[in-house]
């Protein structure tokens, strides 16, 4: 009887308890090879040269002392095809690079569960590459590659066809797009910094019900790109100093039923590009020093601009068209020069956003030499009393007089 129950006992006991600890003396891939599912694995300092390490059992693989994976500039340096893996406290370098195959620091293929954190990745073709994973966490990993070019670079995360993916505190410099979402859902992208990419700070396509919130993207050379996708939540992310002749903070392209709050556009070429866009709400943003805050093309329709504040810069808004089907109120414009009688916090006439030589520059570039001149002053004033260029109907009926505390 006493043998049937501890039989009983034993079978009741969970997995990790049989679970062991491994210390690598020599090489990664041999202990690996020695270690069982649920076992742990602990890496110390030092370089090892693997020629591939493939993980294809659930093992917590711990770097202590930032041990270094290098691929010697050839190989795919991890490649994760087991679910419920944890890869913690590696510097990993060197992966091969290649035109036709997506090489990568770290690769995870059709697995659940994986937790990749606290990791450096320097000089790799992609950094994190995700394919057909779901409920993956990427966590404080730093992604610095010597990217120069797009065509011979990769992502520095990238995800394709995945589902319930965390990105939290990783810093991304110098790939091609910072992070990368292609099919990719019900996802959260949250605390990032992506900087310096020769393309985008964000790459988003075909990928709906996603939340991104308190990224900074500064100084990419193209910003953020969102497109084809719906239901993309977009809160208290930092775009600044994206500039160049195709740069702006952030394009919405094709976007329908999406919200972006909170969020602070400075110093870019265009703060917000959006292109058939479809009930966005653009709400408590901050728009200050771009030169453009915002082009809205004549393709978007429902979106509500509102309560948003608008500083220092060149042009508020421009759009290519005369109709316009979005909502502009209730804004702050430091450019607003109207009153208010009844003292309700609201302008009593109208604001026009959109100046006819914003409009004008747009399509010349090179009529900017005159700008701030008497005549350019003349010309703009004389259109906002009597619009015959400009869209009538893109007013903020009811600026507001003082800054939105946002």
């Amino acid at each position: 009887m006493e043998r049937a129950i501890s039989i009983i006992l034993l079978w009741l006991l969970p997995l990790h308890a049989w679970a062991r600890v491994w210390t690598v003396k020599a090489s990664v891939k041999t202990t690996l090879q020695q270690a069982a599912t649920g076992d742990t694995v602990i890496v110390p300092a030092g370089v090892y040269y693997e020629k591939g390490l493939v993980i294809d059992k659930a093992v917590y693989l711990k770097g202590v002392g930032k041990p270094v994976l290098d691929g010697e500039s050839k190989y795919e340096v991890v490649l994760i095809l087991a679910s419920h893996v944890t890869l913690e406290g590696f510097v990993i370098r060197h992966s091969g690079f290649s035109d036709w195959k997506d090489l990568a620091g770290i690769k995870l293929g059709n697995v659940r569960h994986v937790t990749i954190k606290n990791n450096i990745l320097e000089e790799t073709f992609f950094g994190i590459y995700c394919q057909q994973s779901d409920s993956c966490v990427i966590a404080g990993n730093i992604l610095r590659s010597n990217a120069s070019q797009r065509v011979q670079s990769g992502n520095g995360i990238h995800c394709w066809h995945c589902d319930n993916m965390q990105l939290t505190g990783n810093t991304v410099t110098q790939h091609r797009d910072g992070i990368y979402f292609e099919f990719v859902t019900n996802s959260l992208i949250k605390g990032n910094r992506s900087f310096r990419n020769v393309r985008y700070g964000l790459h988003f396509m075909f990928s709906h019900n996603d939340h991104y919130e308190d990224n900074i993207f500064e100084h990419n050379e193209a910003g953020v790109s969102v497109m084809f996708s719906h239901g993309v939540d977009m809160k208290r992310n930092r775009f600044a100093g994206n500039q160049g002749g195709g740069a702006y903070g952030i394009l919405l392209k094709e976007i329908t039923d999406s919200r972006m709050e909170q969020s602070h556009f400075e110093d870019n070429t265009v703060g917000i590009y959006m292109e058939g866009t479809t009930r966005v709400q653009v709400t408590a943003n901050v728009f200050k020093t771009n030169g453009w805050a915002m082009k809205v093309q004549a393709s978007c329709s429902e979106n509500r601009i509102t309560h948003n504040n608008f500083f220092g810069n060149t042009f508020d808004v421009a759009t290519n068209g005369s109709l316009v089907l979005n909502n502009f109120d209730n804004n702050y414009w430091d450019k607003y020069e109207g009153y208010d009688l009844n003292r309700d916090g609201k302008g009593d006439v109208p604001y026009h956003p959109v100046s006819l030589y914003a409009m004008v520059a747009d399509k010349n570039p090179a009529v900017m030499m005159l700008y701030h001149s008497f005549m350019v002053s003349l010309l703009d004033r004389t259109e906002k009393v009597m619009p015959g260029i400009t869209p009538v109907n893109l007013v903020d009926r009811a600026p507001f007089m003082k800054p939105l505390a946002l």
